[in-house]
């Protein structure tokens, strides 16, 4: 657990499935996606205890209360890592949330030995992908609306 002022970074647990899915469907809503596509994303953005034993997921809890999180798993190509999931609750966008889980994730990819991170990024999400030093190199199909295709980014650790 990694604590600074009022910003805790922790690793989830069984226990913190319902947050992580609520905090991941909350933020994805945001940004003005119609019910239908929420609707169609939410197996996407549900966690089970499976998932949560499965991926690195870190949880940034700020004055006590869930801010947002990230997951990282292992990529398809030898130290490549991938950003499955970096979600920060509406209230706590613009606060340094997603720069601090970021620079968690990082630490954690070099600790694994990775080289390399890549994520298929909602383009809302893409300007901080891009700020957090990540640039696009091809398109990926969404795992969750036929015919949408995200951006996929990647950066060298």
């Amino acid at each position: 657990m990694e604590k600074t002022a009022d910003l805790c970074l922790r690793r989830a647990g069984e226990a913190d499935c319902k947050t992580l899915s609520a905090i991941a469907f909350t933020a994805k809503a945001h940004w003005g996606y119609d019910a239908a596509f929420m609707e169609a994303c939410r197996a996407e953005l549900t966690f089970d205890a499976g998932r949560v034993k499965a991926e690195h997921i870190v949880i940034a809890e700020r004055g006590g209360a869930p801010a947002g999180f990230y997951s990282l798993l292992p990529g398809e190509a030898p130290g490549c890592g991938e950003v499955e999931d970096m979600f920060v609750l509406p209230a706590h966008m613009g606060k340094g949330i997603g720069r601090a889980l970021m620079e968690d994730l990082i630490r954690a990819a070099r600790t694994r030995g990775l080289t390399r991170l890549e994520v298929d990024a909602d383009p809302h999400a893409r300007g901080f992908y891009e700020r957090m030093g990540f640039t696009g190199f091809t398109a990926s199909p969404s795992a969750s609306i036929p015919g949408r295709e995200l951006p996929r980014l990647y950066r060298a650790l």
